[in-house]
């Protein structure tokens, strides 16, 4: 996965793993594919060149099994020459999904009332300078809305 690549590149470095497990994990989800991704991880590779996967069940360790040679290939697709020349799929720990990513909006501001616009105009009113008259007026006219609006909780 793109977004996690260097974190990914940067936890392996420290574990002495070479670059290709690094590439190996950057590539696994474009070429497997998001479902078999979230159900089978490489794991380890092998001095031999094999690539051991964990998968989250026997089920998916069997079946991800039998489609080795298709994986190995789409692995070469992505990789080149650097890709695993065998795998070993076995039931193992998988990492934790990330967080669905929740894009947070404040809630909206209260609307000021029409009393509570006449009153920031009033308050503004004495100001010489035009803009910092109606930044001055939008401020006041948004504190006494939220003041209000926080009083009906």
């Amino acid at each position: 996965m793109d977004r996690i690549g260097d974190a990914v590149r940067r936890e392996l470095g420290r574990f002495g793993t070479s670059g290709a497990m690094a590439d190996l994990v950057g590539a696994w989800p474009e070429a497997v594919g998001e479902t078999i991704a979230r159900n089978a991880w490489p794991a380890r590779l092998g001095r031999d060149g094999t690539l051991y996967v964990n998968a989250g069940s026997s089920a998916w360790a069997f079946e991800l099994q039998h489609l080795e040679s298709e994986i190995v290939g789409r692995l070469r697709e992505v990789l080149g020459e650097t890709a695993p020349g065998r795998l070993r799929v076995v039931p193992g720990h998988l990492p934790e999904p990330p967080a669905p990513s929740v894009e947070r909006r404040p809630p909206p501001l209260p609307e000021a009332t029409v009393e509570q616009a006449r009153t920031a105009r009033r308050w503004a009113a004495e100001i010489e300078s035009e803009d910092l008259r109606k930044s001055v007026e939008k401020a006041a006219r948004a504190s006494l809305a939220r003041a209000s609006d926080r009083r009906r909780v």
